[in-house]
């Protein structure tokens, strides 16, 4: 499913880990891809409530959670840095379909980096 929103469409997502060698672009190509399915969820599903919205971003976290792993058998790793760039794409995806009042904390809750 195409991407319509067209500011999400025009973003470059986790943009500061592709420009560090410490992350293997594959590996970020992968967490990019669920920040895309994040938003295709959010698209297909539209929710009404921050509820709905936590239950997809929570999904994407245990996504991210895993990818972990990846980074770390690349002999890279989600670190503090890396958190604050991917929750700062979770709050900009939220905010552009309109999410303004989500918690930022929350988006990510479940995480594990």
């Amino acid at each position: 499913m195409p991407i319509t929103n067209q500011q999400v469409a025009g973003h470059e997502f986790l943009r500061p880990m592709y420009d560090d060698t410490y992350f293997p672009d594959h590996v970020v190509d992968r967490g990019k891809a669920i920040l895309l399915r994040l938003c295709e969820r959010i698209e297909g599903g539209q929710p009404s409530d921050l509820e709905t919205l936590y239950g997809l971003t929570q999904a994407a976290t245990e996504e991210f959670n895993l990818l972990d792993r990846e980074f770390v058998a690349a002999g890279s790793g989600i670190e503090t840095v890396a958190r604050e760039w991917i929750c700062d794409d979770f709050c900009f995806v939220v905010s552009a379909y309109g999410f303004t009042d989500a918690e930022a904390e929350v988006l990510t809750a479940g995480r594990d980096w």
